[in-house]
């Protein structure tokens, strides 16, 4: 880089006179900033849009375009303490009688208080403790001690021997309990095994039996008729396992664990109705169908009204962004405010923002053929505002008359609600058609055009990341231009500066010779 002097001989101000005479280049660099910050902005604006269409076709569209989507139906019963219903896809509708007989239960046995024998002392037993210190072991003829048993009886039948020797912890008892899918525990606070079967159902039962002496000790045995109520704690407590069981229009069900999934209905039993017949009707969801029109239409007005606003936006004709130099000048809010009227007008008169709106509107005016008769969103209570009473940019939004959430149609009769619940088939095959119609003209709008456009994109997306890359390009050659520029100015002010230096010393040379 040159020598860059400040007019120490001359006196003149050649910092400013350099910069005058690159103002013109800088403002070249400034300007394709300028261009390239708005093509950024717009990215941006489009990017924001792209993805609020595209959520219109994948949550709305991509489902109200098959049947599948409005079979939505809802069951109500009676005596909703006595019986829940899920209702699926498959669900008949109609009325139905429903009478809960008896609920299911788990198997579980609570024993009675077990102890140490008596001459051990009164030591609590825990879970290490061993059957020796609960009761005595014989010896045969050779001094050899003689197990005990114990038979676990399950609901099918089956039996486990467990052979219990003075050695056998409650532990050890716990855990061959278990490994028969039990869910076994010993309360050391309570003195008690606490035995159940892990799931519900009369399948889930289970019994104990051998000498009494063992049961006797371990708590298990049975209290026998006549037991005071003092007396009854040193007896196991047994709740028997048993199946649900519902009679739903005079037919018998039973399941283990209190669910029924009947004809697409899901049905969980609560409570037993002793002899009370539930009602239980299932119909069409016309909430549910409501809802999705509903809410389809809200997103749909939402990005209407959004492209309305762009493409009719006021003109920023003298406004462009703004340098370093002019931010600094300025507050925040007053920087945002300047770049926001310029964001505002990006898009106005935009000639892809013109084409897809005017496609996505024609598709909603457009009639759709229901059994042979044109239908129009008209004939379900769904229409556009008058144009000189709609706000600006909303006059192409559709409200549902009778929708008590919107103030412009609430007091209207709701026509769509009746004709749904009197005629669903009808609402269905009317806007599976417009949303398969609305489907194909946003995927017709967001083909992949090569060079221009990705897939599923609405905006020439390539094209302008290509423009952006090409400001890149430009900016940094621009401001190259612009170095050299002023370096050449500097070198030949530097030049000039080193002449008259010269000048200057030969000057003072001749006045010394001449006895000045």
């Amino acid at each position: 880089m040159a020598m860059r002097l400040s007019g120490l001989m001359s006196g003149m101000d050649t910092e400013s006179i350099i910069q005058q005479l690159v103002e013109a280049k800088r403002t070249k660099v400034d300007n394709a900033k300028r261009e390239q910050t708005k093509l950024e902005w717009k990215q941006d604006i489009w990017k924001d849009l792209n993805k609020k269409l595209k959520n219109l076709q994948s949550k709305y569209l991509d489902n109200m375009r098959f049947t599948s989507a409005y079979s939505k139906k809802t069951t109500k019963v009676s005596n909703s303490n006595a019986v829940s219903v899920i209702t699926g896809e498959n669900a008949v509708n109609g009325v139905q009688e429903l009478e809960i007989k008896q609920l299911a239960k788990t198997a579980y046995l609570t024993s009675g208080k077990v102890s140490r024998r008596p001459e051990l002392g009164n030591e609590k037993v825990s879970a290490l403790t061993t059957m020796g210190d609960l009761m005595t072991f014989e010896k045969d003829g050779e001094g050899n001690e003689i197990p005990k048993s114990l038979t676990l009886t399950m609901g099918d039948g089956s039996k486990k021997e467990i052979e219990l020797t003075s050695q056998t912890t409650i532990s050890d008892m716990l855990t061959t309990l278990k490994d028969q899918g039990l869910n076994a525990n010993f309360d050391a606070n309570q003195q008690r095994f606490y035995i159940s079967a892990k799931e519900s159902g009369a399948d889930g039962n289970f019994s104990f039996s051998g000498d009494a002496d063992v049961l006797g000790a371990l708590g298990l045995a049975e209290a026998p008729a006549g037991t005071s109520e003092e007396d009854s704690m040193k007896y196991a407590t047994y709740t028997k396992g048993q199946d649900a069981r519902i009679m739903l229009n005079g037919a018998l069900y039973e399941s283990k664990d209190n669910v029924f999934e009947i004809n697409g209905l899901t049905f969980t039993a609560l409570s037993e109705t002793n002899g009370e017949k539930v009602t239980v009707t299932t119909q069409q969801d016309t909430d549910g169908i409501y809802d999705m029109i509903k809410g389809f239409l809200k997103e749909y007005n939402s990005i209407i009204n959004e492209m309305d606003k762009l493409y009719n936006a006021e003109s920023a004709r003298g406004y462009e962004p703004l340098t370093d130099a002019e931010k600094d000048a300025m507050s925040e809010s007053e920087v945002e405010k300047y770049e926001q009227k310029i964001k505002d007008s990006l898009l106005r008169r935009d000639s892809s923002i013109s084409n897809l709106s005017s496609e996505l509107k024609k598709v909603m005016l457009s009639g759709v053929e229901v059994d042979g008769e044109m239908m129009y969103l008209s004939n379900f209570g769904i229409e556009t505002m008058n144009y000189f009473l709609a706000p600006d940019n909303e006059r192409n939004a559709y409200h549902i008359n009778g929708d008590p959430d919107d103030p412009n149609s609430s007091t209207n009769p709701d026509k769509l609600k009746g004709l749904i619940a009197s005629d669903p088939d009808k609402v269905i095959s009317f806007f599976t058609k417009l949303s398969q119609n609305l489907y194909t003209t946003m995927n017709e709008n967001s083909k992949s055009i090569e060079g221009y456009r990705s897939f599923g994109s609405f905006y020439d997306d390539k094209k302008m990341k290509s423009d952006y890359d090409s400001y890149k390009t430009k900016i940094k050659d621009l401001e190259k231009k612009l170095t050299e520029y002023e370096d050449k100015w500097y070198a030949k002010f530097a030049a000039m500066e080193t002449a008259m230096a010269k000048m200057q010393n030969n000057a003072s040379a001749v006045t010394s010779l001449l006895g000045g």
